[in-house]
Formats: structure tokens, C-alpha cells, sequence
């Protein structure tokens, strides 16, 4: 029943306290994932026309990029003439803040975020309240993809979860948000178990997480036979899924994981739907593009650097910013029948790829993903890169560990890195988290 109210009763109401398009905008999203791609499409490119005039118009830093590289607005109608506009980089943002913000908003009056990213140092954000909506109803959206509903209560397992205080917040979190937190800056055995407990009397119907966090929830359940646990949904986000983590995720569960992509920047970006296929890219909000080391578009199944656009964000305007991720774009449709395109795969930040001496690179979190499956005895993993000659393998070992682990795992590092480079491992009793409560397991300082 509670499920029922908060949906049918408590969440339209707020809405309509906050004068909110959020809920109106899922109904929106929720008819036009079944358009034709071509008519989505079309959709987009009206969003981008009406972006790129709007930042042409009130964004200081966007008139002088229009000016200094002779594009107007409205002499841009094809693909091609969109990449005549540089890419926006994160050091861009943070050496001109105040110029990406609209002069149609009071920074003062923005809602406001913060993003380390892959290298700690901090991104300032502002979004305007619209925005913010439209970026819930696409959550809505991509939530219902995993099989949790509106008003359906969802164990979270997050780093410093928001603890409610004014009589708001907690009115809030008992009708409309109804979650539960595992801290991620706390997984011991301890914390997991009170989870376990507080699990049992609230059930929860859905899962929402860090990826790896939510892999180390379930390893513990089916390490202490705990079989109770049965979302009927559940969301991994915010890092790369590994395949090895997913397997487990499932067994634990006994349930699908959906896995999907967004940043802070921008918002949602692609997430997978019931069919697993592949993420859907969420077409009416974001433009992505796919491009190589030269800012030129990748074939599709190449792997490419990925540069979103925010349609959505009138307060602080982004067009073609790089997020310092790589993925694979197909064309492939996938059977659900939707029209968003999909995006096949993630292939890590671009701080990630640790590099080779003779100038190649490699995708440092598939070189993990790959060892983890290869080589038993391996709990956790971590590639540190502190010199072109030197990799440092921090590893954590398994119930499995042998005489022959460690020798099994430079053998498979060798496949990658040949004598030229140093691969030091570093016993260690778990791999540290980052100040956010993520993981990260390659990190190249060269």
C-alpha cells in the first residue's frame, strides 16, 4: 500500500508543491523511447538548435568560442558542421567557471556540485532547476528499465549517504524516497550484517550502487549463505561493471543487473534496458559523440573518446565537453525495439589506460577484468602506473591463493607488458577507496 501512496499520491503532490515538470517529463520519455530512432533524432538535433542559440546568446565563454572559430548558430545543420565548435575540456571549465554560466541566472540561485573526477582536482557545477528535473525523470525512466517502480523501496549501498535533517527531509525520505544505506566508507563484516538485518525488515525491491561495491555486498552474502536478499531490481552506476562482478551480483541476488552510465556533468547518459544488450543512449537529453585522438569521429565498434552535449542545462551551458571516458558506440538496434541507439561498451577513463614504451596504450581496467577471470587466487586487483618502466600491481589475496599466484600473475601481465617495464606487487589487505567511496583499479600517473 505504502508503495501505491508514493507513487500514485505522495510523489504527484510534491510535485506539484515544487511546481515540478520532473514526473512530466518521465511521461515524456516514457513515449518517446518507443519513437523511431529517426524521429528521436529529430527531437535531439531541435534540443541542440535551440542549445546552441541560447549559449550563443547568454554564455560569455560560448559567444567568444562562436566568434573566435566564425560559426553562428544558425549555420549549423549537420553533424559536420557541429564539430567546426572545439571540445570543451574539464581544465576549460575550471580555469573559466564563471564565464560558462548563463547571465540570464544568478550563480547564487543555481544548484550547485563538485566532481574530483580521475585526477582529485575539483570541478565546480551549476545547474539550473529544469535541469535538475529532467535529469530525475530520465533516472525515472532508466530505473524502471531494471524492474523498480515509483515508490518502491531501494537498498542503497553509496558512499556518505545524505542524512535527512529538518522535518523536510525526513518527511521526504518516509513517502517519497523510502531508501536504505550501506555506507560504502564502512563495509566490514559488521556494517554488512546490520544491513542484512535492517534489510529484512524494511525490504527493499530494489538495488541502486556504486559497481563494485554492490559486488562486495554480494560476495558477502554468498560467502555467509544469505539467501534472502531478492530485489527485483538492481542498478549498477558511477564506475565500470566487470563482467567477473556481474556474475557474482546475479548469483547473489538472483537478479539481472542493470548497468548504467552517467557524470555529474551532465546526467545520465546511457543505461541498459530488461534485454542487456548494450546501454541505451539517452538520446533526448545528451548528444554524444565518439571521437579519436585528433577530435575526429570514430567508425562505430571503434573505440572512441567520449564527448557529451547537455540539452538540458540553461544555467551553466556545455556543448561538446569531453568526459575523460572511452566507449564503443554501435548501430546495432537492440530487441527491446526503443529507438535510443546504444552504446556496446565502456572502455574506462582516459586517465586509466596505462601506457606502453614503445607509445601504445592499454585499457587498464580490461587488463584487471581479464587477470581477475585468468588467474585464481586474485581477490582485488589494482594497476598503478608511476613510470613508463614501472607498473605496481597491488593485490589482495584470495581463499584461493597459492604458492604459484603471483607467478601466474606476472605471466599474464608479461602478455601485456614486456621486460622493459618493472611489475613490482604490492601485498595488500584490501584496495583503498577514493574520498567519494569509489574504487578505482588503474591509475597511470605518467
Amino acid at each position: 500500500m505504502m508503495q501505491a501512496l508514493s507513487k500514485h499520491l505522495f510523489y504527484p503532490l510534491w510535485d506539484l508543491k515544487d511546481r515540478s515538470q520532473r514526473l512530466q517529463e518521465w511521461k515524456n520519455l516514457e513515449e518517446q523511447q518507443w519513437w523511431p530512432q529517426e524521429q528521436v533524432r529529430q527531437l535531439q538535433w531541435q534540443r541542440l538548435q535551440e542549445l546552441l542559440k541560447y549559449a550563443h546568446r547568454h554564455s560569455p565563454y560560448y559567444r567568444e568560442v562562436f566568434a573566435t572559430c566564425g560559426v553562428k548558430p544558425e549555420d549549423i545543420r549537420t553533424d559536420v558542421d557541429f564539430q567546426r565548435i572545439p571540445v570543451t575540456t574539464k581544465q576549460d571549465i575550471r580555469n573559466h567557471t564563471n564565464r560558462f554560466i548563463s547571465d540570464k541566472y544568478d550563480k547564487n540561485r543555481l544548484v550547485s556540485a563538485k566532481t574530483g573526477g580521475s585526477t582529485g582536482v575539483s570541478l565546480s557545477l551549476y545547474f539550473d532547476e529544469a535541469c535538475q528535473e529532467k535529469r530525475n525523470a530520465a533516472q525515472l525512466l532508466s530505473d524502471r528499465w531494471s524492474g523498480w517502480d515509483l515508490g518502491l523501496k531501494k537498498a542503497s549501498i553509496w558512499g556518505n549517504p545524505p542524512v535527512p535533517k529538518s522535518f523536510t527531509q525526513k518527511l521526504r525520505l518516509r513517502l517519497l524516497d523510502r531508501v536504505i544505506y550501506l555506507d560504502t566508507m564502512n563495509l566490514s563484516d559488521e556494517s554488512m550484517t546490520a544491513f542484512v538485518d535492517r534489510w529484512r525488515r524494511d525490504r527493499p525491491g530494489a538495488v541502486f550502487g556504486h559497481a563494485h561495491s554492490i559486488y562486495l555486498f554480494a560476495r558477502f552474502l554468498r560467502a555467509n549463505k544469505i539467501s534472502d536478499c531478492r530485489p527485483k531490481g538492481i542498478v549498477a552506476t558511477s564506475m565500470m561493471l566487470l563482467e567477473h562482478e556481474r556474475t557474482v551480483i546475479e548469483e547473489a541476488f538472483e537478479c539481472k543487473v542493470t548497468n548504467r552510465y552517467g557524470c555529474e556533468e551532465v546526467g545520465l547518459i546511457a543505461c541498459e534496458c530488461e534485454y542487456h544488450e548494450g546501454m541505451h543512449i539517452n538520446l533526448p537529453h545528451v548528444f554524444v559523440e565518439f571521437l579519436d585522438a585528433n577530435d575526429q569521429p570514430v567508425k562505430p565498434g571503434e573505440p572512441g573518446k567520449i564527448v557529451v552535449t547537455d540539452l538540458n542545462n540553461r544555467g551553466m551551458p556545455l556543448i561538446r565537453y569531453r568526459v575523460e571516458d572511452m566507449g564503443v558506440y554501435s548501430e546495432k538496434r537492440c530487441a527491446c525495439g526503443r529507438g535510443f541507439p546504444i552504446l556496446e561498451r565502456l572502455e574506462g577513463r582516459v586517465a586509466d589506460f596505462l601506457k606502453l614504451p614503445d607509445g601504445g596504450q592499454v585499457a587498464g581496467i580490461s587488463l584487471v577484468e581479464r587477470t581477475l577471470t585468468k588467474v585464481a587466487g586474485v581477490e582485488q586487483m589494482q594497476l598503478v602506473q608511476d613510470r613508463l618502466d614501472r607498473v605496481i600491481v597491488n593485490r589482495v589475496k584470495g581463499s584461493d591463493f597459492t604458492e604459484q599466484t603471483d607467478s601466474l600473475l606476472l605471466d599474464a601481465m608479461r602478455e601485456v607488458f614486456d621486460e622493459r617495464v618493472a611489475l613490482d606487487i604490492v601485498d595488500m589487505s584490501s584496495i583503498p577507496q577514493e574520498l567519494s567511496g569509489k574504487y578505482r583499479f588503474s591509475i597511470c600517473k605518467v
